[in-house]
């Protein structure tokens, strides 16, 4: 493949949610752009709570942020057309090229179809996306945007949702065989074997799919296999017999890979610890870090960076006892700040925050756990309860607007350089205390600290080493814990080695020449149809 072959793609599907979609793209991606192709991911429609702000000011998936950075490009709007945020069961926020435009209820966007939308024209305005049956509607924003990227790079690799077996959303579909009929994208499906029952879902989800769909269905990549290949080899082979079609690949289990979560509504993180770097304290001591497992928790990736740390220990909580032992204490981003205030206090662990607090002990609040902290909440925008009182633990006020600060704003924190992104609908009016995030001269930026409390709308500052090193040795002073920093630790150094890790998982061990065939020619044709089909 050369850089004057435009065009070429591939549709990454699962058999079932968190088969391996998000890891298997960007090993793709990460082992095309080691080979010298230029290649970019692209994920339709991404529902998740872990997001990220692309230079431009847009809004994507935190997934496709990490699969950009294994492409080695950087990421954009057009990689993620569409984002919905989860605000309860059954609403979340629309997030179109980049940009909130409404909360929907589950019914009213796989609801009554519209007609193709085009992402350059009017017809994607806020106002006609905050009405039923916008699934369908934006098949033509989509597509459009896959084409632009088609146009770019030598290759897109496409990550799927969910299964494309879901049947009972097959009318409305975009981002898994919807897509694939509508741009003519090869597809491979991935399962996760370590679950059980891969064969059985292999041959299910192609026969649960229309003829068409079927077409495009070129073969299976089994993920997180554990043992001898050898004896997996005699189902692979009777699966080939009965589908018509190969695997590309047996990718093994892979520990400690440590890349970002595409979906914390999804993921059950209480009592969890955060998979760090296995290697001894760098000082004495261990230092404990408790991160309370609000509602509706986002960007609970902000911790990846210290669960990095050696002799870090990060653990996510929901008792207040459970908070007693740490060292820090950090509440984390949530797309319901005032709920995740309300549980805090149901649940106790407010007051724990509190005496914490009187007897000088670190807590952390990152972007709504920032705003938690403060001593009033003016919400008719999330939550719409009106004014309501927050923890009353940093003299700021939060009023919540319309319009969404999206920035990628860079500071100055403990002496070090710091830089972030900011996804909040919160306004902070800090009345007092003492200044976190400035601007180097002087001049506050963001956030408010009053003894060992901290605040910061700034999500991601944690992965500027120098500024992560000088917050754990304060907070290690603080607890009275022989920490220290590990003084040659660099996230982004790790996150690229993990990045190529996953590169080299597709290299080793998957069919990587039929692959590249895949992604150049499409499937091939002639590829069997399994009854019954999709009703």
């Amino acid at each position: 493949m050369t850089n004057s072959r435009k065009g070429g793609g591939l549709l990454v599907a699962g058999t079932t949610s968190d088969a391996g979609k998000s890891v298997v793209t960007a090993g793709i991606c990460r082992w095309l752009a080691r080979k010298g192709v230029s290649v970019a991911p692209f994920k339709a429609q991404n529902m998740s709570l872990n997001s990220f702000v692309t230079l431009e000011g847009a809004e994507i998936g935190r997934a496709q942020a990490m699969q950009a950075a294994a492409a080695r490009v950087e990421p954009t709007a057009l990689m993620n057309p569409v984002l919905l945020k989860p605000g309860s069961d059954r609403s979340s926020q629309v997030v179109l090229l980049g940009k909130p435009v409404g909360e929907l209820t589950a019914s009213r966007y796989f609801g009554r179809p519209g007609p193709a939308a085009n992402p350059r024209s009017d017809a994607v305005s806020p106002e006609k996306t905050q009405y039923g049956g916008r699934q369908e509607e934006l098949l033509g924003t989509v597509a459009a945007c896959l084409e632009e990227l088609r146009g770019t790079y030598d290759a897109v690799i496409c990550e799927g949702a969910g299964s494309p077996a879901e049947i009972n959303l097959r009318r409305t579909d975009i981002v898994n065989m919807g897509l694939a009929r509508a741009a003519d994208l090869p597809a491979v499906v991935v399962g996760d074997i370590d679950r059980g029952g891969v064969f059985a879902s292999f041959f299910g989800t192609t026969a649960l799919l229309a003829a068409e769909d079927q077409a495009l269905v070129a073969g299976y990549l089994v993920n997180k296999f554990r043992g001898d290949v050898a004896l997996l080899e005699p189902g692979l082979e009777m699966l080939r017999g009965l589908t018509g079609r190969p695997t590309y690949g047996v990718l093994p289990y892979a520990h400690g890979l440590g890349i970002d979560e595409e979906d914390g509504l999804r993921v059950s993180l209480r009592g969890t610890v955060r998979e760090s770097v296995v290697a001894p304290p760098h000082g004495e001591d261990v230092l404990r870090v408790a991160v309370a497992a609000v509602p509706l928790m986002s960007n609970f990736t902000d911790v990846d960076a210290l669960a990095a740390e050696p002799g870090v220990v990060v653990r996510f909580v929901d008792r207040p006892e459970e908070l007693a032992d740490a060292d820090l204490v950090v509440l984390p981003g949530t797309r319901g700040t005032v709920r995740a205030l309300e549980w805090l206090r149901e649940r106790g662990i407010a007051d724990a925050v509190a005496r914490r607090a009187a007897e000088g002990r670190p807590v952390l609040g990152v972007c709504g756990g920032f705003q938690v902290l403060g001593e009033r909440i003016e919400d008719e925008v999330e939550s719409r309860a009106g004014a309501v009182d927050g923890l009353g633990l940093l003299p700021v006020r939060v009023r919540f607007a319309v319009e969404k600060t999206l920035a990628r704003p860079v500071g100055e924190a403990l002496g070090e350089r710091v830089s972030g992104y900011e996804i909040h609908h919160g306004v902070a009016q800090v009345t007092g205390g003492d200044g976190f995030i400035s601007d180097g001269g002087g001049n506050a930026l963001d956030g408010c600290r009053v003894g060992s409390v901290w605040g910061t709308h700034w999500h991601g500052s944690l992965e500027s080493d120098g500024f992560r090193r000088a917050f754990l040795r304060w907070v290690a002073d603080a607890a009275g814990r022989r920490f220290v920093p590990a003084p040659g630790m660099s996230f982004g150094v790790l996150r690229e080695e993990q990045l190529d890790r996953l590169g080299d998982l597709i290299e080793e061990h998957a069919d990587t020449g039929a692959l590249l065939r895949l992604i150049e020619e499409g499937a091939p044709a002639g590829l069997p149809f399994l009854p019954p089909g999709a009703p």
